[in-house]
Formats: structure tokens, C-alpha cells, sequence
């Protein structure tokens, strides 16, 4: 008995003593390792931002840059634009001028009118022409009055239909709000706020 009491405890004591002494060289290890010093985190923390810093200046100069490229490329090509616009308006009225005295002569040749009644003619289907290309522009100058915008402003209290639009809590349009709002009431008098601004319908 007691030397099998001796034999179970020869195998476990090496083992209990090399855990301990594992455990002691960690525990040494840990505490020679030296903190985390408060000066060098914030060194590293200034860094960072300094560093996320010159990458924002880096940005802004670069965007600067691509800013100022782009109003140069749209300077130079709206002067450009100009020339060839202008050119192409001289050569479509020289053109268009050409095709009338054709016609003129056409039907002046072909079905022997008289030259005043050509003239009419031609002249008649100049001025259909030009009444088409005005309705046309005047249509879609409608889309340059930023309607929407100026009715989200006034819903939100801004600009001149503010009096005239529903609040923003309100569920009612502003769209059907000002579908119908006319620049003068039924006694011919101009809409206006409350500050006497006359009122533009969107």
C-alpha cells in the first residue's frame, strides 16, 4: 500500500511542478511587459488625425482642382457653342431664305401664280412655322420656373406662395393647391402675400 501510494504520486508530482513553473514564467512575463503609456497613445492618437487630416486637405485640393478644370472645359466650350450656334443659325436663315425663293419660283413656274400671291405663300408658311417654334420654346420655358422646388419652399414657409400652399403637415398637394392659382382675383386685382408681394403661380 505504501509504496503504491508512492508509486501514484511519483508520476503527478513533475507534472504539478512544471504547471507551476509555467505559470510562473507567464505571470513574470506579464508583469515585464510594460504598460501602455498615456503619452504614446496620444502621440498615436494625434497622428491618426493628423493624418486623417492632410488626407481631407488632400481631397478638398483635389476636388478644388477638378472644380476649377471643369469651369475652364465649360468656359471654353460655351464659347464655342456660341460660334457654332451662331453659325448654324446664319447658314439654317440663308438656307431657309434659298428654299423660300425656290418655292416662290416653283410655284410661280409650275402653276403660273403671280409673283405677289408666291410671296404670300412663302411668307404664310414662314409665319406657321415660327408660331409652332414659339409655342414650342414658350412650353418649355415653363420647366425653367422650378415649380416644384418653389412649392416644397412654400410648403416649408418660404417665398411669396407661402400664404397659398397647405402646411407641411397637411395632407392636401401643393401641387393641386396652386394648380389653379391665378395672378389676379376675380376683382382684377393681383394676388398678392401679405406683404403685398405680388404672387407668381407656379
Amino acid at each position: 500500500m505504501g509504496a503504491g501510494g508512492a508509486g501514484g504520486a511519483g508520476p503527478t508530482g513533475p507534472a504539478s511542478a512544471s504547471d507551476a513553473s509555467a505559470q510562473a514564467g507567464a505571470s513574470a512575463a506579464a508583469a515585464s511587459t510594460p504598460a501602455p503609456d498615456l503619452a504614446e497613445s496620444l502621440r498615436q492618437v494625434g497622428a491618426a488625425g493628423k493624418s486623417s487630416f492632410e488626407a481631407a486637405g488632400d481631397a478638398a485640393k483635389a476636388f478644388r482642382s477638378l472644380f476649377f478644370a471643369d469651369v475652364s472645359l465649360a468656359r471654353s466650350a460655351l464659347g464655342r457653342t456660341i460660334a457654332f450656334a451662331g453659325l448654324a443659325i446664319a447658314c439654317g436663315a440663308s438656307a431657309w431664305l434659298l428654299l423660300m425663293a425656290t418655292l416662290i419660283a416653283f410655284l410661280r413656274g409650275a402653276f403660273g401664280w403671280a409673283w405677289t400671291t408666291s410671296m404670300l405663300a412663302g411668307a404664310a408658311l414662314s409665319i406657321l412655322v415660327a408660331a409652332l417654334a414659339s409655342w414650342a420654346a414658350m412650353r418649355y420655358f415653363e420647366h425653367t420656373r422650378l415649380k416644384a422646388t418653389r412649392r416644397q419652399l412654400a410648403r416649408l414657409g418660404i417665398g411669396e406662395l407661402a400664404d397659398l400652399t397647405p402646411t407641411p403637415d397637411s395632407p392636401q398637394s401643393a401641387r393641386e393647391a396652386t394648380e389653379n392659382l391665378r395672378e389676379r382675383d376675380a376683382a382684377g386685382h393681383p394676388v398678392t402675400d401679405k406683404r403685398g408681394v405680388p404672387v407668381t403661380p407656379p
